[in-house]
């Protein structure tokens, strides 16, 4: 039973810091698109026809 709680303890502080990472790097702009705009990954290229 004790394994249990322990095993508990480290995945609940792993998923913590795994949460923390995300919110810093959302936080510090690592997610930001400055140079495209983010809709372009929903229209496909245009095909040249020889």
């Amino acid at each position: 039973m004790s394994v249990i709680i322990i095993l508990l303890i480290v995945s609940i502080s792993i998923a913590g810091g795994f949460l923390f990472a995300f919110l810093w790097s959302v936080k510090d702009g690592q997610f930001d698109d400055d140079q495209s705009p983010a809709h372009r990954i929903l229209f496909d290229d245009k095909k040249i026809k020889k």
